[in-house]
């Protein structure tokens, strides 16, 4: 496991600032026991392009992405990586119960990491109904991603794909930040184009020229490689080729 170590008093929030708290597996806590969560947590930071975790790796914590985005991979046996998921702010990372990582995890911007010792969380959760339910309403708005996913490999064309995926960061934004999405809106894309491309199984060439193609039909303005401004989410989502919210967990 890589870590960069930076002084948490400098970049960690304290409960009652946290910008997921709202969100994350803390969200329906009273104060009792955010006060025993915080008895067992603890704060890590990551520079982009680290992994935090590699399959198979043993996994004494759990956590919460603060901030940053990170990406779930598997490595095949001749050396190609899928990508099958994105963790945003508020994510959770780790699974009580299971011992050792499914997933490499590697942090695509920088990122800050909510930490929890594994056997305390997991003996909280026994005596905290609060974070089981959380915890249990992530896990399937998780399952309904992992659907959604499945969807966008198997059915979608390279230009739904590209207005799916710019759709979902938009949404994931909004949801942080308790805002609706809809209208215009502003986000900045998390991955390169490269890895763009691993996670939506396409090529480099194909996500360059379908981003150009929606950016000449007016679906997206950019500004550099990712800061992006979606004129109308509704017609964003029409041509990703999903109802009107997308029929997708916030």
């Amino acid at each position: 496991m890589q870590m960069s170590v930076q002084d948490p008093s400098l970049t960690a929030p304290q409960c009652g600032d946290c910008p997921i708290r709202h969100r994350a597996v803390c969200a329906r806590c009273e104060a009792d026991e955010l006060a025993s969560l915080d008895a067992i947590k603890f704060y890590r930071s990551f520079e982009a392009g680290q992994t935090l975790i590699w399959s198979g790796d043993r996994m004494d914590f759990v956590a919460s992405v603060v901030s940053g985005v990170a990406t779930l991979s598997q490595v095949m046996e001749d050396g190609r990586t899928q990508t099958v998921g994105l963790l945003f702010p508020s994510d959770f990372v780790g699974r009580p119960g299971r011992d050792t990582a499914a997933f490499n995890v590697v942090a695509e911007t920088d990122l800050l990491m909510c930490c929890f010792r594994k056997k305390p969380f997991e003996e909280l959760m026994v005596r905290t109904p609060h974070i089981a339910q959380r915890l249990l309403e992530m896990t399937l708005d998780e399952l309904d991603v992992a659907r959604e996913w499945m969807l966008l490999l198997g059915r979608k064309t390279a230009r739904e794909k590209i207005a799916s995926l710019i759709a979902i960061v938009a949404r994931r934004d909004a949801s942080l930040h308790m805002k609706p999405a809809g209208g215009k809106m502003v986000v900045d894309l998390p991955l390169t184009r490269e890895a763009m491309a691993d996670y939506l199984g396409l090529t480099l060439e194909t996500v360059s020229r379908q981003i150009s193609a929606l950016k000449r039909d007016g679906l997206i303005r950019l500004e550099g490689k990712r800061h992006v401004t979606i004129p109308d989410y509704d017609r964003l989502l029409e041509e990703a080729g999903d109802d009107s919210d997308g029929g997708l967990p916030g």
